[in-house]
């Protein structure tokens, strides 16, 4: 079955950087976009980032252009997230999705990223 695992998160310092990945099995990677969003507490889930199939392709959320990076390894189907000049308001518990060939969306457990000012 499909799923999506989520690493990376962690504790850093206001300005610092972060990596995430998530990590994909139980359907063919490449064919799909994926997307990763954020939640934080209180406030509804929004979305970060986006890439195409082939990583041509990304869109971002005003709120985080120019500081974070969306890529995919399709060979090793992960999607990651590169934050930089991280703030406290990007604190939140970061998730992956994709969505399936019927439409269904498939969605990681989340990784927590805190951010001290």
């Amino acid at each position: 079955q499909v799923q999506l695992v989520e690493s990376g998160g962690g504790w850093v310092q206001s300005g610092g950087s972060l990596r995430l990945s998530c990590a994909a099995s139980g359907f063919t990677f490449g064919a799909y976009s994926m997307y990763w969003h954020r939640q934080a507490l209180g406030k509804e889930r929004e979305l970060v980032a986006s890439i195409s199939t082939g990583g041509r392709s990304t869109n971002y959320a005003d709120s985080v252009k120019g500081r974070f990076t969306i890529s995919r390894d399709n060979a090793k189907n992960t999607v990651y997230l590169e934050m930089n000049s991280l703030k406290p308001e990007d604190t939140a518990v970061y998730y992956c999705r994709t969505i399936g060939v019927t439409g269904r969306q498939y969605w990681g457990q989340g990784t927590q990223v805190t951010v001290s000012s």
